[in-house]
C-alpha cells in the first residue's frame, strides 16, 4: 500500500515538473521573441538619430564659425579660446553619430 502511494505521489510530482518545465520553455521562447521584436524596433530608430546629431554638429559648427568670426573682427583676445570650444563640440556631436550608427551596426 506505502509502494502505490509513493508510486502516485512520483507520478504527480513528474507531472508537475514536466507541466512547469513546459510553462517555462513557452515563455522563453516569447521573451526571446520580444526581445528579437525589440531589437529590430530599436535599429530603426538608431539611423535617424545618428544623422540628426551629424546634421545638428554640423549647424552648430556654422554658428560657431559666425560666433568666431564676429570676435575675430571685433578685436576680442579669447577667440582661440572660442574656437577650441565651438569645434570641439562640433566635433564631438559628428563623432557620436558615427559611433551610433558603428554600435547598432547600421
Amino acid at each position: 500500500m506505502k509502494k502505490m502511494k509513493r508510486k502516485s505521489a512520483f507520478k504527480k510530482l513528474l507531472s508537475i515538473t514536466a507541466a512547469l518545465f513546459g510553462v517555462a520553455s513557452g515563455a522563453f521562447a516569447q521573451g526571446a521573441a520580444g526581445i528579437d521584436a525589440a531589437t529590430s524596433e530599436l535599429t530603426t530608430y538608431m539611423d535617424p538619430l545618428g544623422n540628426m546629431m551629424m546634421i545638428l554638429g554640423g549647424i552648430i559648427g556654422l554658428v560657431g564659425a559666425v560666433r568666431v568670426y564676429l570676435k575675430w573682427n571685433a578685436g576680442d583676445q579669447d577667440v582661440q579660446k572660442a574656437v577650441m570650444g565651438w569645434m570641439g563640440s562640433c566635433i564631438f556631436l559628428v563623432i557620436s553619430g558615427v559611433v551610433i550608427k558603428a554600435f547598432f551596426g547600421i
